[in-house]
């Protein structure tokens, strides 16, 4: 897909003016999903457009662009994306696009690495889930907005600060929850290992059935493992993500006697009148199923 040729002219033209930039009337920011367009809507405010690549409730580890998504994004001032490893599409769907400039909002962040499977040793690219991460991600957006737009750097600044303490405020009693459950049941089983910064941070211990939703298999001898650990350390509930089949996960739960604590949400925000319309929503009610989960508030 080609930008048309009205277009290419009128971007030569803006490139041929000295210290041109994009205004609030022209400035469209694209992002690889949901999670990314909340945070840059919070950061942007009236300023900018902003749009995801892929839709809510998507996964976003495999996902296949469409001749649909280039269209809706040709046009765009910039692309964000996470990097680390998420969106293993992108740099190929960045590729079919006209000159669009792109910024990894990740850049800055010390990586977890990952410790099983085929992406042993490669950085775990759930970084958003840590709300310390969460302000490295908001500042980076802040500076690829100011860079593009730099008349409404101000606005991205006190927006960019006015959100960080909004997540601050989300993180805190969320910590204090979990602070409340027994050390020994601080543990956090999922199916993805999507959760390593929250559990870090958090300090909960975790097991998963598979590093990375590319590639989810839910084997026998992963849902073997898990069980193993699940019952060596009495672990009160285990989960699964909002993305995918949550089938060995219950398994888990049936063979091991734990509640399944229900759905989690890390890649994916929901529709506008779902549970997670929100990164703020997503933080809060992930964490708040985790502590229902584990002191049986959810059964």
């Amino acid at each position: 897909m080609r930008k048309t040729p009205k277009f290419l002219a009128g971007l030569a033209l803006a490139m041929a003016l000295p210290g041109h930039a994009a205004t609030a009337d022209d400035l469209k920011v694209a992002t690889t999903f949901t999670v990314i367009a909340d945070m840059v809507r919070n950061v942007a405010g009236a300023h900018a457009e902003v749009v995801s690549i892929t839709r809510p409730g998507a996964e976003i580890h495999g996902y296949s662009p469409t001749p649909r998504d280039l269209v809706a994004v040709q046009d765009a001032d910039l692309i964000v994306w996470n990097g680390l490893n998420l969106e293993l599409w992108f740099e190929q769907f960045l590729g079919n696009l006209d000159d669009v400039p792109s910024v990894r909002i990740s850049e800055g962040i010390d990586p977890i690495p990952i410790s099983a499977g085929s992406y042993e040793g490669l950085p775990n690219p759930h970084a958003w889930m840590s709300a310390d991460n969460a302000m490295v991600y908001v500042d980076n957006i802040r500076d690829a907005l100011s860079d593009i737009d730099p008349d409404n750097a101000a606005a991205y600044a006190e927006n960019a600060e006015r959100y960080k303490q909004r997540i601050a405020d989300t993180i805190d009693p969320l910590r204090a929850a979990i602070a409340t459950i027994p050390e020994d049941q601080r543990w956090l089983v999922t199916c993805e290992g999507a959760f390593s910064y929250l559990a870090r941070d958090f300090g909960l211990q975790e097991a998963y059935l598979w590093p990375m939703n590319a590639d989810q298999t839910g084997t026998p001898q992963q849902v073997r493992a898990v069980i193993d650990t699940v019952r060596a350390n009495d672990v009160p509930a285990v989960f699964c993500e909002s993305t995918v089949n949550t089938d060995p996960a219950r398994q888990v739960a049936r063979e091991t006697g734990a509640r399944y604590g229900g759905v989690l949400y890390v890649d994916s925000l929901s529709e506008t009148d779902g549970p997670v319309p929100t990164y703020l929503e997503l933080l809060r009610v992930t964490t708040e199923t985790v502590v229902a989960g584990l002191t049986g508030e959810g059964s």
